[in-house]
């Protein structure tokens, strides 16, 4: 009976728990994972450990959460021991999925058949660290999962392969982020099945027209500008949708925006009042067209369908978002 293929996983939130989850189903060997360091979260902020480290954790896998990899950054000596851990662990390939730290050459050097990287946007575009969000964002039809064999470029490797997926007019980024985290972890496990019986797996140098940066999500960019057009303003609420909420200002109070959709608007309002207001929506005047808004969520509150929302907190005909951004809180 041959051994398995043995697996080194880095990686860190839900998207990269499911591939790992689907890895360890599949049967191969686990010998390591890498995680980020457990952070403070919630009111609380209590430290809260990774959904890759519970799953590790959960299953009796070995676990290392070093700060750094880079012997020349801040924590040298956290990454000089993790790096030695990786070469004194046998195995064959290292797959990463939203690590979060940066690998570099020396680290994806350790593993035998390389390392893969599991990337959730059809490189290369949405290159970086919010390819879901952004692809939304920018009114993509598609995007999907590509493997890449990783360099020390930002998701600049070679593609092993790749799994599309449509965007619906429906889609957030937590749905779209469920399908293609199963998605991601399906694709994983082909490939690894493929390289272990054949040693290898072919791969296509990427091409440089197209290539896009998909940025980090601020939580300043969740203030609507009611300037802008209502069709680009209800992709941002999909798109920032579950972190950071989208949100718009009235009466000093920042009311979080989760579901809303454009619709045509010929009168001459001025952009942020409010042109109508009942049990089906918000309508709110846009630069060009307007917005339905029906789900919003007042600070302390929940998330409320607006005929529920506008029950406890009242918005009327006339009222205005302000066009000013105000961090929420402030």
């Amino acid at each position: 009976m041959t051994q398995s293929l043995r697996v080194v996983f880095a990686g860190t939130p839900e998207f990269a728990a499911a591939a790992l989850a689907a890895i360890h189903a599949a049967g191969f060997q686990v010998p390591l994972v890498l995680t980020q360091p457990d952070r403070p979260a919630g009111r609380g902020m209590k430290l809260a450990t990774s959904p890759v480290k519970r799953f590790a954790l959960e299953h009796a896998l070995e676990v290392v959460q070093p700060t750094s990899l880079r012997r020349n950054g801040k924590y040298p000596e956290e990454a000089a021991a993790a790096i030695e851990r990786l070469k004194n662990t046998p195995h064959d390939v290292m797959v990463v999925a939203a690590y979060g730290l940066i690998l570099p050459q020396e680290v994806l050097d350790i593993p035998p058949l390389g390392a893969i990287n599991i990337h959730g946007s059809l490189l290369p575009r949405w290159r970086g660290a919010a390819p879901i969000h952004r692809a939304i964002e920018a009114g993509d039809a598609e995007t999907g999962i590509t493997l890449m064999q990783m360099d020390a470029g930002l998701d600049t490797g070679a593609m092993i392969r790749e799994g599309r997926i449509a965007i619906s007019p429906q889609d957030t980024t937590a749905t779209l982020h469920d399908h293609m985290a199963k998605l991601g972890a399906d694709l994983v496990v082909d490939a690894l099945r493929d390289l272990e019986r054949n040693g290898s797996l072919p791969s296509t140098p990427q091409p440089q027209d197209g290539a896009t940066y998909a940025e980090k999500i601020a939580k300043h960019e969740a203030a609507l500008d009611w300037r802008r057009p209502a069709s680009m303003l209800a992709r941002q609420i999909r798109a920032f949708d579950p972190f950071p909420g989208a949100f718009g200002t009235i009466d000093g109070v920042a009311v979080k925006i989760w579901a809303a959709e454009p619709i045509e608007f010929e009168a001459n309002e001025d952009a942020g009042v409010i042109v109508d207001s009942g049990a089906e929506g918000v309508i709110v005047a846009c630069g060009q067209g307007a917005l339905r808004v029906t789900q919003l969520q007042k600070p302390g509150g929940k998330r409320l369908p607006v005929r529920d929302f506008l029950a406890g907190s009242p918005i009327v005909k006339g009222q205005r978002f302000e066009l000013r951004e105000v961090a929420p809180g402030a």
